[in-house]
């Protein structure tokens, strides 16, 4: 069960170690089945932002981790926006172009793999639980490890 207080603690916390306190952020709980754990869409003219949190079904345990993740991506916004603009600039926008298509996933990849590095250090540094959650990955194991306990089942 997500516990909003909490969430709200987190984000104010994180607001001022990330230097955010100029931002205007609101928590907004997801409470329908979501693919992802957490998202936040920026409006950087005005400083508003609001994140979104899976209240229904998170993918990752430590929801502390996903506020600075999320937060992060304010503060790489201007970065993120201006590469992305140069991307379209040399490439198109046409997603069926290969050369778009690789361009345009390397630096998505490139982003989140970035923005999960700082996540992890801060959370290391300063966070209440510094325990890494491991979503996708245990979900992986997990999936081999089923498979295995099949073929036992299976084989006896």
């Amino acid at each position: 069960m997500v516990q909003e207080e909490l969430l709200h603690q987190y984000l104010a916390k994180w607001q001022d170690i990330l230097r955010l306190r100029d931002w205007d952020i609101r928590l907004m709980l997801v409470d329908i089945e979501w693919r992802k754990t957490g998202d936040i869409k920026i409006d950087e003219d005005d400083k508003n932002a609001i994140l979104m949190i899976n209240a229904a079904n998170p993918k990752k345990e430590n929801l502390e981790e996903v506020i600075i993740h999320e937060l992060l991506h304010i503060k790489l916004w201007g970065l993120d926006q201006m590469l992305e603009r140069l991307l379209f600039t040399v490439f198109g926008k046409d997603e069926n172009d290969p050369k778009f298509d690789f361009a345009y996933t390397q630096f998505m990849v490139l982003i989140e793999s970035t923005v999960e590095d700082l996540t992890k250090s801060f959370l290391a540094m300063g966070g209440t639980n510094k325990e890494l959650s491991f979503g996708r990955v245990q979900l992986l194991v997990n999936e081999e490890l089923d498979k295995a306990r099949e073929k036992l089942k299976q084989a006896s």
